[in-house]
C-alpha cells in the first residue's frame, strides 16, 4: 500500500471539487495520504483485518442494502468500528438515505460525510482521479509555460533574457498561455503536467510595461490551466566560444521529477526571430512523434 505525505483538504473544498452535499463537517478537514478507495462491506460485517483506515469510505447500494437489515444497534455498533479507526471520511452515493444512528456514530470521532447524487463507480473513479492530482509529487520552476500548436513548451532561463516578451509574442500569434514567471510541475500518472500559482494565474508581468491580465486582453482562447510538458527549451545568450548544434542530432535532456524530458538550447542575440524557432521546435517535435527526423533523412541521403 503506497501512502504519500498527508493533505489535509478543507471540507468546503473537498465537496465542491468533487460535487458532494456536506452532510456533516466534522473535524472540518479531509486529510488524504493515499488515491485508494474502499467500500467497507467486509467492515460493516465485523472484518478489519488488513484494513487501510487512510483511505476514504464509499457507501454504494450493496452496503446500504446490507446495512437495512441491521438492527440500529448492531448498525451503530458497526460504524463506531468503522469511526473509530479515524478514517478520512465517509461518501454514501446516489444520494441515499443517511440514517441519524450513522451521523451519531460519526460525529463521536469529528468524521465527514458527504452525499453524492452519482452511481459508485463514477464516485469511486471520480475520486481517484482528484486524489492522483492531489498527491502527486511537485516540484516549482521559474520560467513561463506556454501550448505551442499542442505541445507544451517549458521556457526558461536567466532573469531578463526574455521569456515572457517571447511568451507574448507567441500569445499574439495565437498560442496559449499557461503559466508566467512561476510553473508548478506534477508528475501525474508519470506525465508532468504544468500549472500556475492560482493568484497569478492569467497574468504576466513585461518589462517596461507592468502587469497585464493575457485573458482579459485576448480572451479565453488565450489561455488554458494546464498542459502536458513536451519539450524544455532553455534560452542563453549567443556564446561565440560555443559550439551548438547545428544538425538537430544532440539530444539534451533535463530530468524533472525524475523524468528525463526533451531539451533544446537556443542561444539569443539580436536579430533571431526566436518566436519563429520555438514554433518551428513544437512542429519538429510533432513530426519526430510520428516517426519522421530531417536530420536522420539527411544523412541517410549523404551516406547514400
Amino acid at each position: 500500500m503506497k501512502h504519500y505525505n498527508t493533505v489535509e483538504v478543507p471540507v468546503e473544498e473537498f465537496a465542491s471539487n468533487l460535487n458532494l452535499q456536506i452532510v456533516y463537517g466534522g473535524r472540518g478537514k479531509v486529510p488524504v495520504n493515499s488515491r485508494n478507495v474502499t467500500r467497507p462491506g467486509l467492515q460493516l460485517s465485523g472484518y478489519f483485518e488488513h484494513f487501510d483506515h487512510n483511505r476514504i469510505q464509499v457507501i454504494g447500494m450493496a452496503e446500504h442494502e446490507y446495512c437495512a437489515t441491521m438492527s440500529d444497534q448492531k448498525k451503530g455498533k458497526m460504524f463506531y468500528e468503522l469511526f473509530s479507526r479515524n478514517v478520512p471520511c465517509l461518501i454514501v452515493a446516489r444520494s441515499l438515505e443517511i440514517t441519524q444512528t450513522v451521523i451519531n456514530e460519526a460525529k463521536k470521532f469529528e468524521c465527514p460525510i458527504f452525499l453524492s447524487p452519482n452511481v459508485t463507480t463514477h464516485v469511486v473513479n471520480d475520486i481517484y482521479a482528484y486524489l492522483t492530482r492531489l498527491l502527486a509529487p511537485e516540484t516549482r520552476r521559474h520560467g513561463v509555460l506556454m501550448d505551442v500548436s499542442g505541445v507544451g513548451v517549458l521556457i526558461e532561463g536567466h532573469a531578463g533574457i526574455g521569456k515572457s516578451e517571447l511568451a507574448l509574442e507567441l500569445i499574439n500569434r495565437g498560442h496559449r498561455l499557461v503559466a508566467d514567471d512561476c510553473v508548478i510541475i506534477r508528475l501525474v500518472n508519470d506525465v508532468l503536467v504544468g500549472t500556475s500559482p492560482e493568484r497569478i494565474r492569467n497574468y504576466m508581468e513585461i518589462r517596461g510595461l507592468g502587469i497585464i491580465n493575457v485573458q482579459t486582453m485576448w480572451g479565453p482562447g488565450s489561455v488554458r490551466q494546464e498542459k502536458t510538458i513536451d519539450i524544455v527549451v532553455e534560452l542563453e545568450k549567443w556564446d561565440q566560444e560555443k559550439k551548438y548544434d547545428r544538425i538537430g542530432d544532440e539530444s539534451l535532456t533535463e530530468n524533472i521529477l525524475g523524468v528525463d524530458m526533451f531539451k533544446l538550447l537556443i542561444p539569443v542575440s539580436p536579430g533571431r526571430n526566436i518566436p519563429t524557432i520555438i514554433e518551428t521546435a513544437a512542429r519538429k517535435y510533432r513530426l519526430k512523434q510520428n516517426g519522421y527526423d530531417a536530420a536522420t533523412e539527411l544523412l541517410e541521403k549523404v551516406m547514400k
